[in-house]
Order: C-alpha cells, then structure tokens, then sequence
C-alpha cells in the first residue's frame, strides 16, 4: 500500500505554485494534475478538445466550469491518480468546489489537504515581472499581470473560505528561497499524518 495524498495546492500568479507542486508531487508519488497544462497538451496535438478551448480563449474567456471540472474528473479516473494527486489551477471558483466535492464523494473521497501559498500582491508582481523579463513572455504585461491577481482575488480566493471550515487548509509562507517553502510544506503536510512516498 503506498502512502496516499489527495491535494490542492493554491496562490496567486508568481506564487511559485508550478515548482512546488512539481516537488511535492514527485515527493509524495502522486501526479500533477494542472488544467492549464492539460489545455496547453490538448491545443498542442490539436484535439477536438484543444481546439475547443482555443476557440473560448481566443475569445480571451474562461474556460467553462462544467468544461474544465469534466476534464479534470477524466484526469483524475487515470491509473496513476488511483493514489492520489496534486490539483494545480482547479477548483478555481466555488462552483468547481462543488463539482470536485461531487466527484471525490462519490468515490468517497475527500482532499487529505490545501496547501496556500500566501505571497503579498507586490511579491507575485515583482516575480511575475521578472518571469515576463526570463521568459519574454508576451502575456506577462504589467496590466495583464494585474487583471490575472485580481481575478485570482475574486475568485480563487473565496474557495479557502469553504475549505477552511473544514480544517484543511496549511497557510504556508510563500516568500523565502524554494528549499525553505518545500520544507514548510512537507512539515504541514507531515503534521496531517501524511507519508512521503518510499
């Protein structure tokens, strides 16, 4: 039996959370499971579903919720998740809260855990900018830097406000170097009684 873990890692944009769900999830056995790398694959190969998206994006809308909580419910029935997962970008509203909840309950099923990185707006701007600097991305400009931080504030943000009555969210300090933020994590994660993998 290997060590289960069914997580949520959140923060806003240049919180650092791709890198450290890498780390967490390759500590712990378990995939990543990111909608936005699962949409990038999908336009890549030019799938019917990539091609879906492309068209919503191109529009500069969201992707649907019951689009993006069906695509995440296929990822989540794969062989590799049977153990567990690290969702990364999804559930980013209240309403995919409520598909997830639906989903995991019915394989009675609960997230062991929701991993904040808390990093003040002037922090996520500044490394963001950098980013755009690193990468010369074209869609890192300083008011699509913003746009993307407000809306994570709008809408990201109140899903913290169902799962912490629930007692599973670890408020982890997301400024320090990446070795001290992965500590932080596993010590939270450990203090829940949850295993790295072997």
């Amino acid at each position: 039996m290997t060590a289960s873990a069914r997580l949520l890692i959140v923060g806003p944009q240049g919180s650092g959370k791709g890198t450290q769900g890498i780390r967490i999830a390759e500590s712990y056995g378990i995939p990543v499971v990111s909608t936005g790398d699962i949409f990038r694959a999908n336009i890549k190969e030019g799938t019917p579903l990539g091609q879906q998206v492309t068209a919503i994006l191109d529009k500069g809308d969201l992707v649907p919720d019951e689009l993006t909580s069906e695509i995440v419910r296929d990822r989540l029935t794969q062989d590799d998740a049977a153990n567990g997962f690290l969702l990364d970008g999804y559930p980013r509203n209240t309403a995919q809260v409520a598909h997830l909840d639906e989903f995991l309950g019915a394989r009675g099923e609960s997230l062991d855990a929701v991993i904040l990185l808390d990093v003040p707006r002037e922090e996520s701007l500044e490394r963001l900018k950098l980013r755009a600097a690193e990468q010369g991305r074209s869609d890192d400009t300083d008011e699509a830097i913003a746009h993307r931080l407000d809306i994570y504030e709008h809408e990201t943000a109140p899903i913290l406000e169902v799962y912490g009555p629930r007692g599973i969210v670890d408020r982890i300090d997301g400024v320090g170097s990446l070795d001290e933020i992965t500590e932080r994590v596993f010590a939270a994660l450990t203090a829940r009684g949850l295993r790295l993998a072997a």
